[in-house]
């Protein structure tokens, strides 16, 4: 079997170093991260990829992010704070998040790239600019600059709204 991506290996060596600082909540979420880290692959059949980790770490940031913003509405304020705390772990071992000037410019390259004309182009722009941004940037963020740039920001093509 191929050694494992160094993105895996860094996280084994966090885990084993806030196993012996004791730290329990970071401790946590290490083994969270991991365990869907060897989820993965298994799934896979093979050691992953450090491409492929990073997805595995997307949308687990995801699914806390998601998790934060009920549990905001719900009042848990117990239960937002150990997934705040996870969400930060993951946070420790993703690419550095896209600033808004930097995914504009990436999406502009984008839909000059897919000669994209209008709404309708929405697919073959996602299409190039995901691959370009897993990681660095959220795919409902993505879809909103993606859909205002194809409507040439005149609001004839909004995303929706939340709530």
């Amino acid at each position: 079997m191929a050694e494992p991506c160094p993105l895996v290996c860094r996280i084994e060596d966090a885990l084993k170093g806030a196993m012996k600082e004791r730290n329990t909540a970071r401790v946590s979420g290490l083994r969270m991260v991991r365990s869907a880290l060897q989820y993965r692959a298994i799934e896979k059949r093979a050691p992953l990829t450090d491409a492929e980790a990073i997805q595995v770490l997307s949308t687990q940031a995801k699914q806390r992010r998601e998790s934060i913003d009920q549990f905001r509405a719900a009042g848990r304020i117990d239960l937002l704070a150990k997934e705040e705390a996870e969400l930060g772990v993951i946070q420790e071992f993703l690419p550095r998040e896209l600033s808004q000037p930097e995914l504009l410019d990436a999406v502009r390259l984008a839909v000059a790239e897919a000669g994209a004309s209008g709404p309708q182009d929405l697919g073959k722009v996602m299409g190039i600019l995901m691959e370009r941004v897993r990681g660095r940037a959220d795919g409902k963020r993505v879809n909103e600059a993606v859909r205002a740039a194809l409507s040439g920001g005149g609001g004839r093509f909004r995303a929706p709204g939340p709530g």
